[in-house]
């Protein structure tokens, strides 16, 4: 079983830039595609972004496309979450989610496992 562990995470004036990263244990990373979704406070978890098991084909979220970018090291076991030009709006722990697929999901629910979050607090 994989497991990740995500950090970089931490409070950020809005413009500013924070690199989320996400560590996974395994064998099979560098085979499954890769996600990164929020939830905010009273809000449900959300898409934020994905990205093939080659770092082909990253999706993004209409809300972050532009300021996010996915990329992932399989040598390294890591994808990350590079976020640019954060707003308040941003503000949400971060989850980062593997699926045993090649290819990445938007949904949720196709995502077999995940990793405890990140706190990430945009103030404006």
């Amino acid at each position: 079983q994989v497991q990740l562990v995500e950090s970089g995470g931490g409070l950020m004036q809005a413009g500013g830039s924070l690199r989320l990263s996400c560590a996974a244990s395994g064998r099979t990373f560098s085979s499954n595609a890769m996600g990164w979704f929020r939830q905010a406070p009273g809000k449900e978890r959300e898409f934020v972004a994905a990205i093939s098991w080659s770092g082909a084909r990253p999706y993004y979220a209409d809300s972050v496309k532009g300021r996010f970018a996915i990329f992932r090291d399989n040598g390294k076991n890591t994808v990350y979450l590079q976020m640019n030009s954060l707003k308040p709006e941003d503000t949400a722990v971060y989850y980062c989610a593997g699926r045993q697929a090649y290819y990445s999901s938007t949904t949720l629910e196709d995502y077999d496992y995940w990793g405890q979050g990140t706190q990430v607090t945009v103030s404006s």
